[in-house]
Parts: C-alpha cells; structure tokens; sequence
C-alpha cells in the first residue's frame, strides 16, 4: 500500500470484493473507475496490447509519454491492474469472455455501437453474466439524433452551454480551464454504478447505464438551466462576479487578488467596517440588496479601493475570522501547497520504483468516512503488468499466455525504460 502526506484514516473498503473492468480511455471513463478503485474495487483495466489508454501518451513529460506512462494516465488510474487483451482476434474475444464471467461491473466509453461489433454490447455481456451492471459513457447517449457523433470535453462543454456562460461579455465564450464534462460524466457514472450495485444487492440482477456527458453536464448547471427553464431567463457571462449579490466576486488587494462573497446583508454591513469605510452601510446606492446589485460597479470600486491598503492573505484571515467568507484566488501549485490539503491528507504518493519514475503523487476522492479515506492500494500499472495474475486465474498458463501473444491476441507490456 502507497504512503500518503501525513497520517490518516484507513483505506476505505466499501466496494471491496468488485471486480470492475475498465474498458475506458483517456478520462471520463478512467477517472469513474478511479473513483470505485479508491473505495476498494478490484479494477481490472482492459487495454489494446499495441498502446493501451490513449491517455498513457498524453501530459507535459515527453519521456513518460514515450513510456507509456503520461501523467493524464498517471492521474486517473492508481489503484488498478492492467491486462493486454486484442478484442478483435477470436483467441482474445475468448479470453475476454472468460474475464467477464468474473465481473461485476463493466464500464466502457466507446462510440455507441463499437461495442456491439465486437460482440460484447450489453445483450452479448449479459448472456455471459446477467448479474453484470454495464456502464456505457459517451458524449450524448445511446439515442438521440448525436448519439454517433464524436465527442471530447470541448465539443460537450460547447454544445452544453457552459462555455457561452463562461468568461465576461469581452471573452466569452470561453472554455473552462480543465476537462468539466469529462469529469461530471466520470463522477455521474460512477454514482450510477453503485447505485445500480445497491439495486443488485436487492434483486441479484445486473443493468445497463447509459451516461450522455452533454446530460450529465446539463445536470450539474444547476441554476444557469433553471432559471431558464422556470422564470424564462437566459444566463449570461458575468466575469468574476456573482450575479446574485453585490458586493461578491474577485476584488484586488496589496499583493493579488481575493474572492469575498458578501452576500447576506450582515455580511455586507461587517465588510465595511473591516475596511474602514462604515458609511458604506448607509449610503442609499447600497443599502440593501437590490441597490447593490444595480451600482455593482460602484461599490466595487469603493471595496477594492479599499482592499489595496493590505495583502490578500491578511484579508482572508481577517475577514473569515469576522464572518465575511473570503478566499484568496491561487494557482494550482499554491493550492497544492496549502496547509489545508496537507491536512486533509488529499495528496497520497505511491511507489512506483520504475528509472525516471521512482513514486508518483496521485489525488484522492473529495470525501472521506468516520473511519477510512478513499486511498489507492498501488501505483498506476504498467501496460499489460498484471496479465499473468489475471489471466493465470482463469487458467491459461504461461504456455498458453505465449500461444495468444504470438497470434496478436496479447503482446508483452511496455516498460518503463524502453524509451
């Protein structure tokens, strides 16, 4: 088990004894099962023996990229085994059957139908294994006029709305600087898959899930969507500011800039006396919410004018400690850095003893029980690095795991110091 920055709770076990295969590339898929594997699953990551995940070429080091070993794959799947299996040759198609027999979860995020032409759509897999929950992640759905469109995190956060939301009247529309639809799709299918676990606990029959990013995406917009929906009003890009409240968006101080968020009157009232500018609180332009809002502007600029006597850090601590929530805005370095999630034990390192990549530091889940953190057991696997054990287990042994590598079916794991 991989060691972590400081001492924490035990490793959570709540799916321990799923068996999850992870037929998934790159991230949406990667990173739903990366979720199971940090509560304990046994995922097993099902990859073409000529690359594996597209993601293992993907990240800023070019040498782990050339290893197979790119620091987006690095990110999503601590905690998983990897076994080399060519789903196009008979010999392979057979092997993979046999896997699935053991499985309770599949999860795969294929174009819709690609599954199907190589025999293991969900009729195929639920003959073999009626108990199975099969997860299929795609960007817009089995159905639906787009259903065999292609899809990445771009075209989804385009189409979805987010990026016509995102950024100010100058900028917009902008796309948001990480892969958002990816990851709301990963993070719905992994609550789908769990779900569909109690459900089976219940009736001992497997399901299908159909997860459309774009829907997923839809869902988590929370009330961008509904105040469309219901009042008939479209969201606009607004910047850094909150459109629901005044004064309440990035402001700048001494030394950078700081989020505060006073957004009930109270707070308002108790910003203004912290920077020294009480007649604020009576100044008709902002005495009350709806007055705020319409000269956002100008009490703005009488905060950050304010602001600029005093470093960003003493006005986090000084505001928070006084009721009025604020932040101060960091890089993501920063962020790591922070004594807050050196605390929550959020960064876990794990060995790895490979030249060029001696451990590696991976996030956990968001969350953590009254007794275990979600916590990955291993390393991000090499390609092909567990087929002997896996395959081994449904007895071919390592005469027959040779057969099937000479025919293509299963080739030999890349190392990591092949390049």
């Amino acid at each position: 088990m991989g060691g972590s920055q400081g001492t924490g709770p035990k490793p959570a076990q709540q799916l321990t004894g799923i068996r999850v295969l992870d037929l998934t590339n790159v991230l949406s898929g990667p990173y739903a099962a990366y979720q199971m594997a940090l509560l304990g699953a046994e995922v097993i990551k099902v990859e073409n023996p000529r690359e594996g995940d597209l993601a293992r070429k993907l990240g800023a080091s070019t040498a782990l990229n050339q290893a197979l070993m790119g620091t987006s794959f690095l990110a999503q799947n601590a905690g998983k085994k990897s076994v080399t299996i060519d789903l196009k040759h008979p010999e392979g198609k057979a092997l993979f059957a046999d896997l699935v027999a053991t499985a309770d979860v599949l999860i795969e995020n294929f174009r819709p139908g690609v599954m199907d032409r190589l025999g293991f759509g969900y009729a195929a897999v639920r003959a073999i294994n009626p108990a199975i929950v099969y997860c299929a992640i795609s960007g817009f759905g089995q159905a639906g006029p787009l259903s065999a469109n292609p899809a990445y995190d771009q075209i989804v956060q385009g189409m979805s709305g987010v990026m016509s939301i995102t950024g100010d009247a100058q900028s917009a529309p902008l796309r948001v600087g990480y892969p958002l639809c990816d990851t709301l799709g990963g993070m719905g299918a992994a609550f789908a898959i769990v779900s569909a676990l109690l459900v089976r606990m219940k009736t001992g029959e497997g399901t299908f899930i159909d997860l459309s990013m774009l829907d997923a995406t839809i869902s988590a917009m929370g009330w961008a969507v509904s105040n469309y929906l219901i009042a008939g009003v479209e969201a606009k890009p607004f910047g850094n500011q909150n459109t629901t409240a005044a004064p309440s968006g990035a402001f700048t101080c001494a030394d950078g800039q700081i989020n505060i968020a006073a957004n009930k009157q109270e707070q308002f009232e108790k910003l203004c006396e912290l920077v020294g500018r009480p007649e604020l609180i009576t100044d008709p332009r902002f005495a009350e919410r709806e007055a705020r809002k319409a000269n956002r502007a100008a009490i703005n600029a009488e905060i950050n004018a304010a602001l600029l006597a005093r470093p960003a850090i003493e006005w986090e601590e000084l505001l928070n400690a006084n009721g009025v929530p604020a932040g101060r805005i960091l890089s993501v370095p920063e962020v790591l850095a922070h004594p807050q999630i050196r605390a929550r034990g959020l960064i876990q390192e794990l060995p790895v003893g490979q030249p060029g990549l001696e451990t590696v530091k991976v996030v956990r889940a968001g969350f953590c029980f009254g007794d275990s953190q979600p916590d990955a057991r291993t390393a991000p696997p090499l390609l092909g690095a567990d087929n002997a054990e896996i395959f081994g287990a449904l007895g071919r042994d390592a005469a027959g795991l040779e057969t099937l590598r000479a025919k293509g079916a299963d080739r030999k794991s890349t190392r990591l110091n092949s390049s």
